[in-house]
């Protein structure tokens, strides 16, 4: 495909990466991705990480494969440094023209849209493909990564990636990569069989609840005894769950009707959706006197304030895949939702960087956002690409407002 052609459509995600890069100040006649780990800390950053326990394994089952397609396999941490580089010779020496070396950072924020950073920012296998990339330089490339979790508690602890020429850009390439990231976790898991604690041996049953940016929540239940499913509530189920679901100490009959009715006439309604839930979830999960839910809980808003508690703006809009139930007028679930979306709005307003702020301005709920697009300009550097962009949507919004 010719350049032109290439230039002429571009892929969702890749624009997205492509504004976040701009915004973050990476230009694209950046040469080099920075070092951000000296070969004095390296070593020991390497050695310290989950990952280590299974490079050589990753580096037998990929990294051969790579050398023999004079390629490169990396293994980055879950903050887009590379801990370990490693392919055919001659393409290691070019590699290192575009500063794809161990101890580079390769988050979009620092390098430009590229595979192994747009996969840490959307937590799913993805793959960058020549012009695609943001920064001139490395246009000769293509990239396949793919995220690597903790088989225990899911958390992200880097990406797995095969950076190389024309030869890689086949379906193939990504199932090779995917296959020996699920074969990492799947040793990560067997180490896990050791002597664990309390919270995650067998009969200890779990609920994961899904709720960002879906108009019924879904919920998947792991019994504790090896039953896993997956379970989808209807509207006023999934408000009831998740009005139980954050109010751990369980709620009064009275208490529940309040956050969840605009009136007073839902008493005898509420005892027969309580009774209804209880018979779809199990009588172990939902118990009475008061209301609450029985069983380890854990949900998708609240590793968003989570990670807002602890400061981690970037990470907490990275997982706000939209409002907390957004039709639902149930009271408590109204309060629940604008908090959340209060919080992190006013974090990314005052995180002063701009690739957070223009990604907030990108979503569906903050691209009529007239004070975030004033944020996003007064921040953006002189001469940077999405100035006439700011520019532009202020203009409509002063437009539509008769400004």
């Amino acid at each position: 495909m010719s350049d032109t052609k290439q230039s002429a459509s571009m892929r969702a995600a890749v624009a997205d990466s492509w504004h976040r890069s701009a915004a973050a100040g990476v230009t694209a006649d950046d040469t080099c991705a920075p070092i951000t780990l000296p070969e004095d800390q390296l070593r020991d950053v390497r050695a310290a990480h989950p990952l280590a326990r299974v490079f050589p394994l990753l580096d037998d089952v990929l990294g051969q494969a790579a050398r023999d397609c004079d390629a490169i396999m990396a293994v980055s941490d879950e903050a887009g440094q590379l801990l370990w580089v490693c392919g055919a010779p001659a393409a290691l020496r070019r590699a290192e023209r575009i500063g794809f070396v161990e101890g580079s950072n390769w988050d979009e924020r620092l390098a430009g849209t590229n595979a192994p950073g747009l996969a840490l920012r959307l937590d799913r296998p993805t793959s960058v493909i020549a012009a695609e990339h943001f920064r001139r330089a490395v246009q000769p490339w293509s990239c396949a990564a793919t995220p690597i979790h903790d088989p225990g508690d899911s958390r992200l602890l880097g990406v797995l990636d095969i950076t190389g020429g024309d030869s890689i850009v086949v379906p193939q390439t990504m199932a090779m990569v995917r296959a020996a990231a699920r074969l990492a976790e799947s040793e990560l898991a067997r180490e896990q069989l050791l002597p664990r604690p309390p919270e995650t041996r067998p009969g200890w049953a779990r609920i994961a609840v899904e709720t960002l940016g879906r108009q019924d929540l879904l919920l998947s239940i792991d019994d504790g005894r090896g039953h896993r499913a997956q379970l989808r509530l209807s509207p006023r189920h999934s408000e009831i769950f998740l009005l139980l679901a954050s109010t751990p100490r369980g709620l009064s009959g009275d208490e529940l009707a309040v956050l969840l009715y605009e009136d007073d006439g839902g008493s005898s309604t509420l005892r027969a959706e309580l009774n209804r839930l209880r018979n779809m979830l199990g009588e172990e999960f939902l118990a009475s006197r008061p209301y609450r839910l029985t069983t380890e809980v854990t949900g998708d808003w609240l590793g968003v304030e989570a990670r807002l508690a602890v400061g981690d703006v970037a990470g907490a809009l990275r997982c706000y895949r939209g409002p907390i139930l957004p039709r639902s007028v149930a009271p408590g679930v109204v309060r629940l939702r604008e908090t959340l979306a209060q919080q992190l709005r006013a974090a990314v307003l005052q995180s002063g960087q701009p690739d957070l702020v223009s990604t907030w301005t990108r979503s569906a709920w903050g691209a009529d956002d007239y004070e975030m697009w004033l944020r996003l300009q007064d921040l953006l550097p002189p001469g940077s690409p999405l100035m006439a962009l700011a520019d532009g949507q202020i203009a409509r919004l002063d437009r539509e407002v008769g400004l």
